[in-house]
C-alpha cells in the first residue's frame, strides 16, 4: 500500500523559508516522478513542480520558479520541497504526489498522478 507523509508544514513570515518534506513508503519510488501540488482556500488545486526519477529534471511552475527547489533522496524514498522568499499569496495546503507509471515526465498533468498524501498547511503572514 502506497503512503506519502508529509511533514514541515507551519506560519512563517512573509520572505522567510520553509522546508516541506515528503516520506514515501510502499514501494520503491526511484524510478517514479513526484510532483508537489498545493490548494488555497477557495481555489483549485494547482501544480508547483515536480522532479523526474532520476533527479535529472525539475519543472516548476511560473509564481514559484527561483524561489522554490524540489530535490529528492531515493535512499530514504523521501522528497523535499524548499520553499524561500515566501510570500501571503503561497499560503495553501500543499500536497506532494507520485505518478502512477514509472518513467514519467516532469511535465505530466495532474491526471498522470495516483497517490497523494494528506497535505500541510502552509501560511504565509504578510
Amino acid at each position: 500500500q502506497v503512503q506519502l507523509v508529509e511533514s514541515g508544514g507551519g506560519l512563517v513570515q512573509a520572505g522567510g523559508s520553509l522546508r516541506l518534506s515528503c516520506a514515501a513508503s510502499g514501494r520503491t519510488f526511484s524510478s517514479y516522478t513526484m510532483g508537489w501540488f498545493r490548494q488555497a482556500p477557495g481555489k483549485e488545486r494547482e501544480f508547483v513542480g515536480a522532479i523526474k526519477w532520476g533527479a535529472t529534471n525539475t519543472n516548476y511552475a511560473d509564481s514559484v520558479k527561483g524561489r522554490f527547489t524540489i530535490s529528492r533522496d531515493n535512499a530514504k524514498n523521501t522528497v523535499y520541497l524548499i520553499m524561500n522568499s515566501l510570500k501571503p499569496e503561497d499560503t495553501a495546503v500543499y500536497y506532494c504526489a507520485v505518478q502512477s507509471a514509472p518513467y514519467g515526465s516532469v511535465y505530466g498533468s495532474e491526471s498522470v498522478y495516483g497517490y497523494w498524501g494528506q497535505g500541510t498547511q502552509v501560511t504565509v503572514s504578510s
